[in-house]
């Protein structure tokens, strides 16, 4: 299988929120070998009643078919959908990124924080932790970027995506 058949896929599975289901979908890419790129997970519904998964995933395009196909099955799945695949969408991820330093490096961190627009949420003398939210590779970039200015942790939510427009997957 070569690179170029290979693509990234959004899959948002709408779930009712019961006990063992995260363990079931998880289960089901583990088990047949499929790799996991973000996860995120929350109740959707008032009363807590149905949650929505979001998996980043990569693989042919018979894999990943295969993957929504098994998704669908799964009980108590409501709707599997291939957001990267159905149409525009927006995906983004939220990180709280601590950078160690002094001197210059603790200015220039603030200078390319300020041009990702990262907000600072906590101070130190010796440390800054910046929130930032946006598209994935913008959260790689500004990471690649803090690395030599003393990056020091880094806590991802996963990527949350929706359908724009009027398709919903409720």
């Amino acid at each position: 299988m070569s690179d170029t058949n290979m693509r990234s896929a959004t899959i948002s599975v709408l779930v009712e929120n019961e006990s063992g289901v995260l363990a079931r979908v998880i289960g089901l890419f583990s088990g047949r070998g499929y790799n996991i790129d973000s996860l995120t997970v929350a109740p959707v519904e008032r009363d807590g009643s149905k949650s929505r998964i979001t998996v980043v995933t990569s693989g042919t395009e018979m894999v990943i078919e295969q993957i929504k196909a098994q998704l669908g099955r799964l009980v108590p799945v409501y709707k599997v959908a291939d957001l990267s695949k159905e149409g525009p969408h927006l995906a983004r991820e939220l990180a709280l990124i601590k950078v160690v330093g002094t001197g210059n490096t603790r200015q220039e961190a603030l200078r390319l924080a300020d041009a990702f627009r990262a907000r600072v949420i906590d101070a130190s003398t010796e440390s800054f932790i910046f929130e930032l939210t946006g598209a994935t590779d913008k959260l790689d970039a500004f990471l690649d970027l803090m690395r030599p200015l003393g990056l020091a942790e880094v806590s991802r939510t996963g990527v949350a995506a929706i359908a724009r427009g009027k398709v919903a997957i409720e």
